[in-house]
């Protein structure tokens, strides 16, 4: 008696006859099954017959995949795969061209199951239609319906593409580099040269040799998108298993050609939209031609070699106008470079190069550093001595930021990863411009250094500025911009005020979507971190910080130091000389007492601001802050040195005042502390154990040589 897990409720159909509802057994062999199927119709010679499925793809049902029948499916019972196939081998050699062409057009459609691929290959039924390909003597409905049906039996990788003869992938090829050829014919040439090149390196060198690269292009020019997805398909086969002298020789003579721009033109820009399989193709087009940057990207600089050098030199030159270098001594010619070089935003200022040996991003950030001091050298003039000049430690650093932007564009670009299968995320951008690479990163430093200006960036905040700027360029070529003009004014428009935005905008759809128990968490959460962070305020005060004193000349001349005591109710502060880093509480000789604190002002309300109204620019002004005490008689000015400094002072007076802390570093600190706190709360640590004190700290390593240090400063 068979298990009930064993049996399997299906109806099966058959032309001209009632259905059957049978219980399938799953243990009874399928020879068995047939029989008694036969039987109930009355048919002799079961063993002339099948199963299949009789919807969606009509796979024979044989002993290995039987197990995939599900309750209430419907099969049919038809010829058994071996009649099938041997009536089908006689068919083709049918003298009546009525009965050949029905017969391959049948081979065409049941060649996509694998139990009758087996049995027609068998037969040496592909090798009849080789023939037939090779006499060429049939009509073109015929011989598509010859070429689909190999093209479908060769699929199931049964026979391998290396047995075929020349002969036959000649006459293939002169399918596709015909011009009056059927279009349908073409299709399937295209796509069984594909797999010819894709099998094997000595056929991708057949196909070339007799397939014109002139004739790709042109299939890429007709209406017929199937014909431009083929032979797209061909050619990226093509420039994939090509080794790395013909594919240099390819590039270069697709680029004679303008492929990309004629693409952009009559397949990106004129359709509106791309199909799947060719968006695909595009995708793979697009990576298989940036990948050819990887070996620049995977090599570092190499000291010795005097053309790296003098690129080097070349830079510093250009950014430069120094006296005449021959004509000084070594010792004040090296002391010159290694200043020019620090100026230049190297790190290592006396051996620059040493800034270059990481990869990624190796020579190739030399490469585009080198392209935007030639082919934009205002612009490069412009960024390098705007930043020179500086002495307010706001300065953004030309080749460091150029170093890892070039390594942000090879990480958004993908650059040195192998196409994936599936990829279809092609930049349209990328058809329209040529040395997409370097000119995206002509924009891109420009836009560095504004977002670092909008930013008031300094060194501790350069990966902050990195992050933002690497989201700039990647929400902006999301949109898919067709042109470089259109991605430098949308990414310029997105300036650092706006991502904030964004991102605020994206944290309350988050929000929103969170479960009211997790808000309600939250909620009783926030009283708890918010108090955290003003004692964190109160702490940062009572430590204090130096000031710099700006006189009406705007020359930067003493320095004064403003502390909190540790009871939290006197502002000491007073002179102090610049070598003293921590003066003690007790020589700051002024002080104001917390309780006769008026008010806090900041920006233009200052008083010293208003001193000198129009004088003041927006980096000061976004920087000053003052107290009011004595009934706002008296003030008490402070010029922050960042504006980190500037948003812990705020707070931690508006504490002391009693108020709500407002500044953007506060809302910071708290999101990051609740997101932190949510995520430990929502841990699901159930029979987890949890220790009562923390862990004992390991000692130190015995040296720190597995560390490299990127502050590196003059030696």
């Amino acid at each position: 008696m068979p298990q009930q897990k064993d049996i399997v409720k299906i109806a099966i159909q058959m032309p001209g006859a009632y259905p059957q509802l049978i219980q399938l057994d799953q243990k009874k062999p399928l020879s068995a099954v047939i029989k008694e199927v036969c039987d109930g119709w009355n048919l002799p010679g079961p063993e002339n017959y099948a199963l299949q499925y009789a919807d969606g793809v009509q796979t024979y049902i044989t002993e290995s995949n039987r197990l995939d029948i599900k309750n209430g499916c419907i099969l049919r019972l038809t010829k058994a795969p071996g009649r099938c196939a041997e009536d089908l081998f006689k068919g083709i050699q049918s003298l009546d061209p009525g009965v050949r062409c029905d017969s391959l057009k049948e081979l065409a459609s049941v060649s996509t199951d694998v139990t009758f691929a087996q049995e027609f290959i068998s037969r040496d039924g592909h090798l009849l239609l080789v023939k037939i390909v090779e006499d060429s003597n049939e009509s073109n409905v015929i011989m598509t319906h010859t070429l689909t049906g190999f093209m479908e039996l060769m699929d199931h990788g049964i026979v391998s593409w290396e047995n075929l003869s020349s002969v036959f992938i000649k006459k293939i090829a002169s399918f596709v580099n015909a011009k009056p050829t059927d279009a349908s014919i073409q299709q399937v040439s295209l796509d069984i040269l594909e797999s010819m090149v894709l099998s094997s390196h000595s056929l991708f060198l057949q196909v070339k040799q007799e397939v014109t690269m002139e004739r790709l292009i042109a299939h890429l020019q007709v209406t017929n998108q199937q014909i431009q997805t083929k032979a797209m398909a061909l050619l990226m086969a093509l420039l994939q298993t090509a080794g790395d002298s013909d594919r240099q020789e390819m590039f270069a003579f697709l680029n004679k050609k303008n492929l990309r721009q004629y693409i952009y033109k009559n397949i990106i820009h004129s359709s509106g939209s791309v199909q799947d399989e060719m968006a695909h193709y595009l995708y793979v087009l697009q990576s298989v031609t940036l990948n050819h940057l990887e070996p620049r990207m995977r090599t570092p600089l190499d000291c010795y070699s005097q053309e790296q050098r003098d690129i080097l030199h070349n830079l510093r030159q250009a950014a430069f106008e120094t006296e005449s270098e021959n004509s000084l001594s070594h010792e004040r010619r090296r002391s010159l470079c290694a200043k020019e070089f620090k100026k230049l935003g190297f790190s290592n200022n006396s051996n620059p190069g040493q800034d270059l040996v990481r990869t990624p991003p190796g020579l190739l950030a030399l490469d585009t550093m080198f392209y935007f001091a030639s082919r934009y050298p205002d612009a490069y003039s412009r960024f390098v001595l705007e930043n020179s000049s500086r002495e307010d430690k706001h300065e953004c650093p030309f080749a460091r930021s150029s170093i890892q932007l070039t390594l942000i564009l090879c990480e958004i670009l993908r650059i040195g990863e192998p196409p994936s299968e599936t990829g279809s995320d092609y930049h349209p951008i990328f058809f329209s411009q040529d040395r997409l690479m370097e000119e995206l990163f002509c924009v891109c430093i420009q836009l560095l250094n504004k977002t670092w200006k909008e930013m008031r960036a300094t060194q501790e905040d350069f990966d902050k500025v990195m992050q933002v700027v690497r989201e700039q360029i990647t929400r902006t070529l999301s949109s898919k911009p067709t042109s470089l003009e259109l991605f430098k004014n949308k990414v310029n428009a997105l300036n650092y005020s706006e991502i904030l935005k964004l991102r605020q905008t994206e944290r309350l759809h988050q929000e929103e979507t969170l479960a009211p128990p997790v808000l309600e968490l939250k909620e009783r959460l926030k009283p708890e971190l918010l108090e955290l962070i003003r004692q964190q305020r109160l702490n940062r005060l009572c430590q204090g910080t130096m000031f710099r004193k700006i006189s009406s000349r705007r020359r930067q001349d003493k320095l004064w130091y403003c502390r909190l005591s540790p009871n939290h109710k006197m502002l000491h502060y007073g002179d102090v000389e610049e070598d003293m880093d921590n003066p003690p509480i007790e020589t700051l000789q002024e002080k104001i007492p917390v309780a006769d604190i008026k008010g806090l002002l900041t920006g233009k309300d200052c008083p010293h601001m208003k001193e000198n109204k129009g004088k003041q620019n927006k980096e000061v002004l976004d920087l000053a802050f003052s107290i009011t005490y004595d009934v706002e008689e008296y003030s008490l000015n402070f010029i922050a040195p960042s504006r980190t400094d500037f948003c812990l002072w705020t707070d931690g007076l508006s504490v002391l005042l009693g108020r709500e802390m407002s500044s953007e570093s506060m809302r910071s600190e708290l999101e990051i502390l609740l997101s932190m706190e949510i995520k430990l709360r929502l841990l699901d640590l159930e029979n987890v154990p949890i220790p009562d004190s923390a862990p004992v700290v390991p000692k130190p390593p015995s040296n720190y040589n597995f560390c490299y240090d990127f502050s590196q400063t003059e030696q």
